[in-house]
């Protein structure tokens, strides 16, 4: 299956709690989109959600296909979600159930594939080739709740035998560390995540630290109150024990990628995800650690580690490329 290169598709991202849809031109602009609840313990309803979603958008658009990005592992032939944490899809034909509603071509993927390829196409991939660093192979690492990654080789997402590579997070750094929802522990998403940075920063509030101060006095005093964006904002406002917690999960960040790109030899790493917008006090860091720890350092052409640039626009628009390209 494949679509004219300018034909328009329909990205869709699949959350646990909203469903963001957008038609995507050839050249990853977002040109119309909408947004839906996820009804996410209803299979069926989810299905019909994405419909109503995709129907809305035809009504003024005429697109070629549709991409799926869910939170969840998708089957080899881009078909069957074969188990999604956060939704009720179990061994969910999601392809099949879309294709007979909508009467188009549909493609499910990961939705962190879904972005590193949208990253790497239209994004910073893109970005980088333009400036003169050609990238064919990248590494996008989402450092959301948890930490998910994507992984592009010789200009191909690297899906693996079962359709489930790419689950970057789940790698063990820890023997016998923190609890991870996988089942294992010491996962690296239990120390490079917003997860992780939330939990060290309430840990530090807990114990009535001085340091923690500043914290506490964003959220009324409740340690518990802490989340992600709490500790961006203390730090961007120049708070020390925010700034050093960043500094904290960037060092966990830059040295987990350093083994991945001793597995991969990529020639770019990529930081997306919620967190990420703490920018550079995440991501300096972060780049030091990669450099202290990279295999060969000063041996091998420099590999950038550099933000992402689409946002939260990455999944829809990644996808929507997939479907197109087919």
């Amino acid at each position: 299956m494949s679509t004219p290169s300018g034909a328009l598709t329909v990205g869709v991202d699949i959350g646990g709690t909203k469903i963001a849809a957008g038609v995507v031109d050839g050249d990853g602009r977002v040109v119309a989109r909408t947004r839906r609840e996820t009804p996410a313990r209803d299979v069926g309803a989810i299905a019909s959600a994405v419909v109503d979603a995709v129907g809305e958008l035809r009504r003024q658009h005429d697109v070629a296909a549709v991409g799926v990005a869910a939170a969840g592992f998708v089957d080899a032939s881009r078909s069957v979600v074969t188990f999604a944490p956060n939704l009720a899809w179990r061994d969910e034909p999601v392809r099949a159930d879309l294709e007979g509603a909508l009467g188009l071509p549909v493609v499910v993927e990961n939705d962190a594939n879904a972005a590193a390829w949208g990253e790497f196409a239209h994004g910073t991939g893109r970005s980088a080739s333009t400036a003169g660093h050609e990238v064919h192979d990248m590494v996008l690492l989402t450092i959301g709740t948890g930490l998910g990654g994507g992984i592009v080789i010789g200009d191909r997402l690297l899906r693996g035998a079962s359709g489930f590579a790419g689950e970057l997070g789940h790698i063990r750094v820890v023997p016998d560390g923190h609890p991870c929802g996988c089942g294992n522990r010491g996962c690296w998403e239990q120390y490079a995540s917003g997860r992780a940075l939330v939990r060290e920063a309430r840990a530090m509030a807990r114990t009535g630290s001085p340091l923690a101060a500043h914290l506490l006095e964003l959220v009324g005093d409740d340690p518990e109150a802490i989340q992600g964006p709490t500790v961006t904002k203390a730090a961007l406002e120049g708070d020390t024990a925010a700034v050093e917690l960043l500094a904290d999960l960037g060092r966990w960040i830059g040295e987990g990628a350093a083994s991945v790109v001793a597995a991969l030899d990529p020639s770019l790493v990529v930081v997306g995800g919620g967190v990420s917008e703490a920018g550079d006090l995440l991501l300096a860091p972060a780049r030091t650690a990669f450099a202290r720890q990279l295999t060969a350092r000063g041996h091998r052409p420099a590999i950038p580690v550099e933000l992402a640039s689409l946002g939260n626009d990455a999944g829809m628009i990644g996808v929507a490329d997939l479907a197109r390209i087919g």
